[in-house]
């Protein structure tokens, strides 16, 4: 398996970034870390190896990138407003920096071929951005496979919201879209599933993925949403089997 190791300097965030590239081809993927973790943390659990017969065969191409959810929504800040500037620019750092550089490697892994759009993916809260990049920009990414995620901001910023809050709310602004909304529209054709367990940890995913559901049916976007059995736990045992299941229904 070809594996490429990027350090770059980001102008939205006035840092060096990372990320690592599994695979030489195929329809490229950005992996979202768990809640504070590292672009490494997805081979380091062994996710990336739950699909290297995909990956091996150049018909996918991982892009795990790194979170700053320590500034963002794991921090403790008195002033709510700095953490939500951060992760908004942190959003412009993947869409406008990050976006073209996973284009334009996979453009040279695929023969000179651009993709038609990039598949988001992530555990915990990596399948909460997984989920919100997806529905904030269906013209760059074209599904998503969101694993245990939570789709508000209320469990981080409590009753405070603004506009870059409500942003980063897909439970928010996706209730408050109207049926015929250009994106809802762009929804329909793109591959959703949403998952989590009833076992240990996932008692406020389980709501929260329920209510994605029912707007999600109400807006008659098609999404694959499913809720696994009282033994699935939150942790990465059960994520190395639903990823696999899942992903070769998205590819």
């Amino acid at each position: 398996m070809k594996i490429e190791w990027f350090r770059e300097y980001s102008q939205c965030l006035n840092r060096d970034m990372e990320f690592k590239v599994y695979g030489h081809a195929g329809q490229p993927v950005l992996v979202f870390p768990a809640q504070d973790g590292r672009y490494y943390d997805f081979e380091n659990f062994k996710m990336v190896d739950t699909v290297s017969d995909l990956i091996e065969q150049g018909r996918v191409q991982l892009f795990c990138c790194d979170s700053i959810d320590l500034e963002t929504w794991s921090a403790n800040n008195i002033d709510v407003q700095r953490p939500s500037y951060m992760h908004e620019q942190w959003y412009y750092y993947i869409t406008n920096e990050l976006v073209p550089r996973i284009f334009n490697i996979n453009y040279h892994g695929n023969g000179g071929s651009y993709a038609r759009g990039i598949i988001t993916t992530g555990c915990s809260l990596g399948a909460t951005h997984a989920a919100n990049f997806m529905f904030r920009r269906p013209d760059i990414f074209i599904g998503t496979i969101a694993l245990s995620g939570y789709y508000d901001t209320d469990i981080f910023f409590g009753e405070y919201s603004d506009e870059i809050i409500y942003n980063n709310s897909p439970i928010k602004y996706i209730e408050d879209m109207s049926y015929d909304h250009h994106y809802v529209n762009m929804y329909r054709n793109n591959k959703i599933v949403m998952c989590c367990g009833q076992g240990a940890w996932e008692n406020l995913m389980i709501p929260s993925t329920l209510r994605m559901k029912e707007l999600l049916e109400y807006k008659n976007i098609p999404a694959w949403v499913d809720i696994w059995g009282y033994d699935v736990n939150h942790d990465w045992d059960w994520w190395r089997v639903q990823f696999p299941y899942f992903f070769k229904y998205i590819i």
